[in-house]
């Protein structure tokens, strides 16, 4: 297929779903935890119900700043890179007003960096047990496409045509088994002479770009008692992932036909999607608020490009000594241009259930002492879904591709369970603010170990016409990054570690 080994991959379908909630300086003090508060712009994108306590109309603004580092370790090499990023919280305006009988009415208009893909990681070690080279020797085997007409065929993938081109992969008779076989050239020597086999490998990788969220939101409160919201979103996609990969011999056998081989890649996406919101609070009483709230899927359509550059250096291999270099655009059957590929992606479904005590809660907000108040999320995350944009009948284009590709993600991945608590106390014109929350695991393989948690606290100052709130979260989180796949091996890969903090200020003005 001609989008084989392109950027439809397990891990890169979460960077649109494995997401803190980006809330206010306020809402990410605590935790993210505001499923059943209300009265913060937040709740549009959180829990729609939270609008309807807006009594008056409300303008903010929420800037940030975010630096993290990420430390790696690569078969037992270590290593780390840094990285910071500006970020917006909510912004935007919301205003409350009467309704009819005994209905109050809220209504907001806001945007929201719900997404930032910023980020760099880098790792290296030494490998004796596979070869990057194994990915597309596998392929081009499977194919049934003859090896001297790989770098021509759009029935494999970029990696496999720039590899066949290079001499990176190539046929060759292994003792002990009949006919040719199509392997990596740096796995060569190590078959033939059973051992000899050692490579260092080193990969960066340099993302950027975010998904921007536009949303509309409205809600309706009854008697102060029940209240009932929904929200509709457009979630706004720019992604560029840059990524190296080089794997060079450490042999120190400098006639064993391979030197090294380095692949450079850029795949970019851009799109836009749709999803609703919908909620409920309910007060069974006057210190306890109840919320409970659905997202639905975001169907996005997204077009995707794809430029890469492989060289490769074969020792004495070739009668022209030196590396060789080849774009994928300059493959033959190429017009120089760089492919582009459209499809839409379903994102999980959310699930949430909130609660929240507040102290002394009485109608007057100013009199009230503060609050604890806590979420448990359920996302689906083996209900991720790709689809062929070009063909909505099914049966033909590249249905096939796409439906083997959402059965490994439900394979790969298991729905998870996500946790978010804090609380404010609040001494006249002054709070302080404390949360937590913990993003699970949505790795199904038990020996990828993964979770994102966060630490925050943070203060707030509030009088007639204005509020400021500055808040601190740290960042402690963990995930995996798969150099390749192979899919007749053990798969090696590196663990991540991510820490560092994010600041931000939120400023509101009431009209």
């Amino acid at each position: 297929m001609t989008l084989s080994a392109f950027a439809q991959i397990p891990e890169d379908v979460l960077k649109y779903s494995w997401v803190p909630v980006n809330g206010t300086a306020r809402v990410n003090a605590i935790g993210g935890a505001m499923g059943s508060l209300g009265g913060d712009i937040s709740a549009t994108f959180v829990n729609p119900a939270g609008l309807a306590f807006y009594k008056t109309s409300d303008i903010v603004l929420s800037p940030g700043y975010s630096f993290l580092k990420n430390k790696s370790n690569f078969r037992g090499t270590n290593a780390s890179d840094n990285n910071g990023l500006f970020n917006l919280g909510p912004t935007g305006y919301v205003s409350g007003f009467s309704g009819q009988g005994r209905w109050s009415k809220a209504f907001s208009i806001a945007v929201n960096r719900t997404a930032n893909f910023s980020n760099k990681i880098y790792f290296t070690g030494q490998n004796d047990f596979s070869s990057a080279g194994e990915q597309y020797a596998a392929e081009i085997a499977g194919s049934g496409v003859f090896i001297e007409d790989v770098p021509g065929s759009n029935q494999v993938s970029y990696g496999s045509r720039l590899a066949a081109y290079n001499f990176y992969v190539d046929t060759a008779s292994i003792p002990g088994h009949a006919g040719q076989d199509v392997i990596s050239r740096a796995m060569f020597d190590a078959l033939k002479n059973n051992g000899d086999f050692l490579v260092n490998q080193t990969q960066t990788t340099e993302t950027s770009g975010g998904i921007t969220e536009i949303a509309l939101g409205y809600a309706g409160n009854l008697d102060d008692k029940l209240y009932i919201g929904g929200s509709l979103g457009l979630p706004i996609v720019k992604y560029e992932k840059k990524t190296t990969f080089r794997e060079e011999d450490a042999t120190g056998n400098a006639d064993n036909d391979f030197n090294f081989n380095e692949l450079s890649e850029t795949f970019t996406t851009k799109g836009m999607g749709i999803n609703a919101k919908l909620g409920i609070i309910v007060k069974p009483v006057e210190y306890l608020r109840v919320g409970l709230a659905v997202h639905t899927p975001t169907w996005y359509s997204f077009e995707d490009s794809y430029h890469g550059v492989m060289t490769t250096d074969l020792d004495k291999f070739r009668s022209t000594a030196g590396p060789i270099s080849i774009a994928s655009n300059q493959l033959p059957g190429e017009t120089g241009d760089d492919p582009v590929y459209k499809y839409e992606l379903f994102s999980p479904w959310r699930f949430m259930l909130s609660g929240a005590y507040v102290l002394n809660e009485i109608e007057d907000v100013r009199k009230q002492k503060g609050f604890i108040t806590a979420d448990v999320e359920y996302v689906t995350y083996k209900s991720n879904k790709f689809r062929d944009s070009e063909d909505y009948g099914g049966g033909g284009g590249n249905d096939t591709y796409y439906d083997a590709v959402n059965e490994v993600m439900k394979e790969y991945y298991k729905n998870a369970i996500n946790f978010r608590v804090g609380g404010e106390l609040k001494f006249t014109t002054l709070m302080t603010r404390l949360g937590f929350s913990y993003y699970g695991n949505p790795y199904a393989d038990k020996s990828l170990k993964a979770n994102k948690m966060y630490v925050s606290g943070g203060v707030g100052y509030r009088n007639t016409g204005m509020y400021i709130d500055l808040t601190y979260v740290q960042a402690l989180q963990k995930d995996v990054n798969f150099p390749y796949r192979l899919p007749d091996k053990a798969n090696t890969f590196a663990t991540t570690k991510g820490s560092g903090g994010s600041i931000m200020l939120t400023v509101g003005f009431k009209i």
